[in-house]
């Protein structure tokens, strides 16, 4: 074999190793990635729970495109507080953790500030922590850190007039 041959088989198996272990890192980032709040995306929520604090709890519904409050006789609500609602279901996660790392109370958890149920699925929002504008919120028995973004509000004014 000449030995320029020999050379470029050294290459391509140099290429092909490094090309490799660049698909093994890639997987394996995919796979330690910490995803969405949610596997539900935001435009498949079709019922929206909300309890803020000791509040009473707030019941909405999609219907034709349009948010729906359904407690009492159904009104028209605010399409784009209910939307950013919806989002928080794709809310990008810092980390998770489980529960049993955290006594709730520290982080806000017993009693939660907020509690937004989406399609039935619970999420409690505690304390924000203290290294940056991320917020607690159980999930299940883990507990996510996410941006304080996706804090549920309570609704304004204009917004609970009906329309």
């Amino acid at each position: 074999m000449k030995r320029a041959t020999r050379q470029r088989l050294w290459m391509l198996a140099a290429a092909i190793v490094l090309v490799a272990l660049a698909a093994w890192q890639w997987k394996r980032d995919g796979d330690q990635a910490p995803g969405t709040l949610l596997t539900l995306s935001p435009g498949q929520v079709t019922r929206i729970a909300l309890q803020i604090g000791k509040g009473t709890e707030e019941h909405y519904e999609r219907r034709d495109g349009h948010w729906w409050r359904t407690d009492g006789a159904p009104v028209r609500s605010d399409d784009g507080r209910l939307a950013e609602l919806a989002d928080t279901a794709a809310a990008s996660v810092l980390s998770w953790r489980p529960l049993g790392d955290f006594d709730p109370a520290h982080i806000g958890l017993s009693p939660p500030a907020a509690v937004l149920t989406l399609d039935d699925q619970r999420l409690e929002f505690g304390e924000t922590s203290v290294t940056g504008p991320q917020r607690y919120v159980r999930v299940g028995e883990r507990v996510a850190l996410i941006s304080v973004r996706y804090t549920p509000r309570p609704a304004t004014q204009d917004a609970t007039k009906a329309r």
